[in-house]
């Protein structure tokens, strides 16, 4: 006994074990198949390369003038010019510095938005393997149906059992059969969504057994771990950190504007040429534009702190919420082992001492029992694919 308690046990690590591997399988072949995330990708290098655009050097100015001389002894004038304008040289700086936090941003906009659609699949995951083991449970409820059906259709052929025992036990065996069919119909529905998601791509996915996931029950040491990875607070410090140049960048293009360049004169044999400086004063032009960039980065600092206060609290729950629906879980699934009465009641019913109808009826807290343990298992397994979201 002891021999077959530690083989069973290793079965279901290496069953759960495996689950862990599929998902993760499934995942990564999602998230290279997936149309959205294609389409995502494609969009956050295109904003990238418009991050990058507007901010060098303006273009430069080329003029030519051709005029005629009146009266004609006069001769002719030719000029050329060549300009080129440019900001104060510090706004240059401060234009890529924001477009590379920009950048980042889209980078971590994107990996958000990936991760939402990888946890979709892993909740469709999740559901699988539950209605995995309940298609693998009902197929055995079959069985075990089938076979009653079978013996009270004999019994009764010769007149061992009466007419209601028999219908009893073909509507026992009409509703095990139901609730196969019914089962496998939404398996297969979610096998749809989990193609569609992997870009029309079909999945196998036969996992019956929940991966074993731990929980670590320090929070602080979770937390920390999973804010420094949340994509989406690092786009708001990104988003933060560009506002902040934003402030630094109107102050340089508060400074005067520089213009030089070369200019040629001709007229009448004599030739002029030489180089040329211009200076803009900003006196109106970008007034108030300090003031709106500090406002602005003042409001996004507004923003980060609610979002991370909101992040906090938010994962507080489903920390704590977790821990509680695995203890439960565990001490549920303890004493559903020790107060099982399936073996006792099939030999009830083979000496007689109860009735079919008792038999179902007591047979029915079981199975009740067991769904329960699976949904259990469903929702903290749901919970836990939510928490690793965020790591």
């Amino acid at each position: 006994m002891t021999r077959i308690l530690i083989i069973l046990s290793l079965v279901v690590l290496c069953s759960k074990a495996r689950a862990q591997s599929t998902i993760e399988n499934i995942l990564g072949d999602i998230e290279r198949n997936n149309t959205t995330i294609q389409a995502l990708r494609q969009s956050a290098d295109a904003e990238k390369i418009a991050n990058k655009t507007g901010i060098t050097l303006s273009n430069p100015e080329v003029e030519f003038g051709y005029f005629w001389g009146k009266p004609v002894e006069m001769g002719n004038k030719t000029t050329i010019a060549v300009s080129q304008s440019f900001d104060f040289p510090t706004a240059y700086l401060r234009k890529g510095q924001i477009a590379n936090s920009r950048n980042n941003k889209v980078e971590f906009e994107y990996q958000s938005k990936v991760r939402e659609i990888k946890l979709r699949a892993s909740e469709i995951c999740i559901d699988l393997i539950y209605l995995n083991a309940l298609q693998s449970e009902y197929k055995r409820r079959f069985e075990h149906a089938k076979g009653i059906a079978d013996s009270y259709k004999r019994r009764y052929d010769v007149g061992d059992v009466n007419i209601l025992d028999y219908n009893k036990a073909q509507i026992y065996l009409l509703n095990a059969t139901k609730e196969l069919e019914s089962n496998d119909v939404e398996r297969k529905s979610l096998l749809t969504q989990l193609a569609s998601l992997n870009g029309g791509k079909a999945i196998e996915f036969t996992d019956t057994v929940f991966a074993n996931s731990s929980i670590n029950p320090e929070f602080s040491q979770w937390y920390t771990q999973a804010e420094q990875n949340n994509p989406a607070l690092a786009a708001l410090k990104q988003e933060i950190e560009a506002t902040q140049r934003e402030v630094q960048l109107s102050r340089a293009l508060s400074l005067p504007k520089f213009n030089a360049g070369y200019m040629s004169e001709k007229v009448a044999g004599e030739h002029f040429q030489g180089i040329t400086v211009g200076l803009s004063i900003p006196l109106w032009e970008n007034k108030n534009t300090v003031r709106y960039a500090k406002s602005r980065f003042a409001a996004y600092q507004s923003a980060e702190a609610d979002s991370k206060l909101k992040y906090y609290n938010h994962l507080m729950m489903l920390h704590q919420k977790a821990l509680g629906m695995q203890s439960n879980v565990d001490d549920y699934r303890t004493k559903l082992k020790s107060f099982s009465n399936t073996d006792l009641l099939q030999k009830a019913l083979d000496k007689g001492e109860i009735s079919l109808v008792e038999y179902l009826y007591e047979l029915s807290f079981y199975y009740d029992s067991f769904e329960k343990l699976l949904e259990m298992e469903r929702d903290l397994n749901r919970v836990i694919v939510e928490m690793n979201y965020f790591q």
